[in-house]
């Protein structure tokens, strides 16, 4: 039994029927689960039973029909869904400790839209809120009356600019504007309402927020970009940051790298948590999790697999190699730039053909698949925790429920025993049981604003 008093932190990754790429064809997946509300409501209480941190719900705002294909399409390798923060709202009144993480794009979202629907999202949970601000590496542009989709370091320069106007937004009321007096008839005080004014490269933005501060302050700003451009800016905002890495080497290095910018912007290292991805196939025996994993491998269309890999390897068609072939030089995508790399890297170091790369990151699409007993995934996960690879990690089942039951029943009590993962929740906000501190509000000390007009307090 371990005997680390830090606790690591687990999210529960939601795809509508799991994460392997043949998930929804498993006799026991959930085949509708992609606008099934009853069926994410057993998804949140499960993990909320197992007492994860959080619950996330990733988001596209495109079919990519033009990079996959519609044939790849229509045999599984993607499906519709739900919005997420609709679905979050709708999870926050079944639920009461979890945390509700959903992605909003910074390249095709404006700040006010951003920082008042999470800011709703927080008073409808209690505080629970989260938001994954990331810049979109799949083009919409088709679908938000642009031309092309925009370039990737203006991605990050926009992304940057975006945080600081929805920070400033959500810091327009002071914690306790709101009097709502009756007697003296003094709805909030003008000296506790700071208009933003904001004028910057990408965006003009006065405010104030039509909503009150969030509970939180802010909700738990979350990154997912792994690039040099991506680990800035998680440095410089984010609190937490989903990867994607195969080795405990490379998640060492990662890991070191990015908190090792924080002291930069003045900030702690425990004030961002590391969570790469990792999708366990999870067995009473390791022979079990093998015959799992192989039933699932059993269920991949090679149009679908092929599919994916070229989408994740920078959008490159690789129908038109051998598939038995290695994996070609491949030139440096404007899109998916680290995932490209990790995936090059894992071919080039397991002597990998096509055929041989597709199945294995058909999964996890790009991050690690683990398999075995509850004992033999729980010591993988304790290595890279202990020994600085992570602070926790995004768990991604391989199909839905099971994938999720077989962790939270077999795997966490496992967790629990070695004294690594909580038995209840900290607090009720997302932010207490991340142990991340409270933002202060940034214009508290500023003078009130000469626009605002003067009230009499008076009773």
């Amino acid at each position: 039994m371990s005997t680390n008093t830090k606790q690591l932190r687990l999210g529960a990754f939601l795809l509508p029927t799991g994460h392997h790429v043949a998930a929804w064809r498993h006799p026991n997946a959930q085949v509708d689960g992609d606008l099934n509300f009853q069926h994410y409501r057993q998804l949140a209480q499960t993990a909320e039973r197992g007492k994860f941190d959080t619950i996330f719900l990733a988001d596209g705002l495109a079919v990519q029909d033009r990079r996959q294909g519609i044939e790849a399409l229509s045999l599984g390798l993607f499906t519709v869904q739900f919005e997420p923060l609709t679905l979050l709202s709708a999870l926050s009144v079944v639920t009461e400790h979890i945390g509700l993480i959903a992605t909003a794009s910074t390249t095709y979202n404006e700040p006010f839209h951003v920082a008042r629907k999470f800011a709703s999202l927080d008073y409808l949970s209690g505080g629970r809120a989260g938001c994954n601000l990331v810049t979109s590496s799949n083009d919409a542009s088709a679908n938000f009356n642009q031309e092309k989709h925009l370039e990737h370091a203006f991605r990050y320069e926009r992304a940057r600019e975006f945080v600081d106007v929805v920070t400033k937004l959500w810091d327009s009321w002071e914690d306790d504007a709101f009097l709502r007096n009756k007697k003296s008839g003094v709805y909030f005080e003008p000296n506790k309402l700071h208009i933003p004014n904001h004028k910057g490269e990408h965006f003009s933005v006065r405010g104030p927020l039509n909503i009150a501060r969030p509970l939180q302050g802010y909700p738990v700003i979350v990154q997912a970009g792994s690039s040099e451009d991506g680990k800035e800016l998680a440095a410089q905002k984010a609190e937490v940051i989903y990867t994607a890495q195969q080795t405990l080497a490379e998640a060492q290095t990662f890991y070191a790298d990015v908190k090792g910018r924080l002291t930069n912007y003045g900030r702690s290292p425990d004030h961002l948590k590391i969570m790469p991805g990792v999708s366990p196939v999870i067995g009473k025996t390791e022979q079990e999790a093998k015959d799992k994993y192989e039933q699932l491998q059993e269920l991949i269309h090679p149009q679908v697999g092929l599919a994916l890999l070229s989408g994740l390897v920078g959008g490159v068609d690789l129908s038109v190699y051998p598939l038995d072939n290695p994996l070609p030089d491949l030139s440096e995508p404007d899109d998916g730039k680290s995932r490209q790399q990790l995936l090059i890297d894992l071919a080039r170091r397991e002597n990998l053909t096509i055929r041989q790369l597709y199945l294995l990151i058909a999964g996890a699409h790009g991050h690690r698949t683990i398999l075995g007993t509850p004992e033999q995934i729980a010591d993988q996960l304790e290595d890279w925790f202990i020994n600085g690879g992570a602070d926790g990690f995004n768990i991604m089942p391989p199909y839905l429920p099971g994938g999720l039951d077989d962790f939270v029943d077999l795997v966490i009590p496992e967790l629990q025993r070695r004294r690594l993962f909580r038995t209840e929740y900290e607090g009720r906000t997302l932010r207490e049981n991340l142990g991340l501190p409270r933002p202060t509000n940034q214009f508290s000390t500023f003078m009130v604003s000469p626009e605002l007009p003067t009230v009499n307090t008076s009773a």
